[in-house]
C-alpha cells in the first residue's frame, strides 16, 4: 500500500449526496460523487497514467463496483481461503462485529507481506454480513504506469487498489504532487462518509523487510492527517505469518507452513486527538498512537505464541 505524505492544506470533502439512488447509493461512490481532477492536477500525469486512473475510477463506481466487489467476495476471498484455511488464526472478530456498518471503517495494519490486506479482506468477507466495498490506496508508480500494473490490480485486488499516489515512498515523483493532493482529498472523502466503505492503510508507509515479526517501521503522518480530517472508525490490525513467495505460501497450507495470525483490536478512541490543533505534529501523534495499538496486538500475539511452546 502507498506511503502517503500529508499535503499542506486541510482537505475539505466535496461530497454531493443524491438521496434518490437508494438502490446503489449507500455503498457505492455514486452516493458520494467526488469531483474530477482539475486540469492542473491532471496534467502532471502521463497519458497512460491518466488512462489508468480513468479506468480504475470507473471500476470503483456504481454497478461496476458492485460487480467487482462480488468477484472479490466469491473468487478472491474463496481462493485465499482455499490457500490458507489450514493456517489461518483469527483473533478479535468481536471488535469488528461491534463496528457500525453505516460509517466508513479504516483498517490500520502493520505491513510485512504483499498479501496482508488481501488476507484481511478475506476474513471480513467470510465473517461479516454487511455490505462492504474495499479501497486500498497504493503507489501509482507501478500499478498505474503500465499494463502489468493494471493486470495485477485486476487479478489481485479486483480494481480495489485505489486511489493512486505518485509523490511518496521510495523514489517519489515529486512533479506529480499536485495529483497526490487530489488523491488524498478523494481518500478523505471515502473515509468521511459512505456506508460500507472499508479502507486499508499501512501507517508505516512501506513494507517492513525485517525478519522480526514484532518490529515496526516509524509511523508516517499521512494516516494521522487522514484520521484528523475524516474521523472514520479506526481499527488496528496486526498480521503475522504471511510471506512474499506466493507458491511457497500456498503450498504451506498443506505442508505445515507458519500459522497466519490476524488480530483485530478495539476501535480506537481518538476523541482527544481530533480536538487538537490541525498541524503536522498532531498528524504524527495520531499515527504513532495507531502504531502503538498495532504493537500492543503484536505483543498479544507473542504472548500467545510463547504460551503454546
Amino acid at each position: 500500500m502507498s506511503k502517503v505524505q500529508s499535503p499542506e492544506p486541510r482537505v475539505t470533502s466535496e461530497v454531493e449526496v443524491n438521496s434518490g439512488k437508494t438502490d446503489i447509493g449507500l455503498w457505492t461512490l455514486d452516493f458520494g460523487l467526488f469531483r474530477e481532477p482539475t486540469p492542473e492536477e491532471f496534467k502532471v500525469l502521463s497519458r497512460f497514467e491518466r488512462f489508468s486512473f480513468h479506468l480504475v475510477r470507473r471500476m470503483n463506481r456504481g454497478t461496476w463496483k458492485r460487480f467487482w466487489t462480488w468477484c472479490q467476495k466469491v473468487f478472491g476471498a474463496g481462493w485465499i481461503h482455499f490457500a490458507t484455511y489450514n493456517l489461518m488464526q483469527i483473533y478479535g472478530l468481536g471488535n469488528v462485529h461491534s463496528l457500525s456498518p453505516d460509517r466508513p471503517i479504516l483498517l490500520v495494519a502493520n505491513h510485512r507481506s504483499f498479501f496482508d490486506m488481501y488476507t484481511v479482506s478475506t476474513v471480513l468477507f467470510r465473517n461479516t454480513k454487511w455490505r462492504k466495498q474495499l479501497f486500498f490506496p497504493v503507489r501509482g508508480r507501478f500499478f498505474y504506469q503500465g499494463p502489468l500494473g493494471l493486470f495485477v490490480n485486476l487479478v489481485m485486488g479486483w480494481w480495489s487498489m485505489y486511489p493512486p499516489f505518485f509523490a511518496s515512498g521510495e523514489n517519489p515523483l515529486l512533479e506529480k504532487r499536485a495529483f497526490d493532493k487530489y488523491s488524498f482529498a478523494l481518500l478523505t472523502s471515502l473515509c468521511l462518509e459512505g456506508a460500507g466503505n472499508v479502507i486499508g492503510f499501512h501507517p508505516e508507509g512501506t513494507r517492513n523487510k525485517s525478519s522480526d515479526p514484532y518490529s515496526f517501521l516509524p509511523a508516517q503522518p499521512g494516516v494521522g492527517k487522514l484520521i484528523k480530517d475524516a474521523a472514520p472508525q479506526v481499527v488496528p490490525v496486526f498480521i503475522a505469518g504471511l510471506g512474499n513467495n506466493l507458491p511457497k505460501q500456498v503450498m504451506g497450507n498443506w505442508t505445515g507452513g507458519e500459522k497466519i495470525r490476524i488480530h483485530f483490536g478495539p476501535q480506537l478512541d481518538l476523541t482527544d486527538y481530533l480536538s487538537r490543533k490541525d498541524q503536522a505534529r498532531t498528524y504524527l501523534e495520531i499515527s504513532k498512537f495507531a502504531m502503538s495499538k498495532i504493537a500492543e496486538l503484536g505483543e498479544e500475539d507473542r504472548a500467545t505464541a510463547n504460551s503454546r511452546q
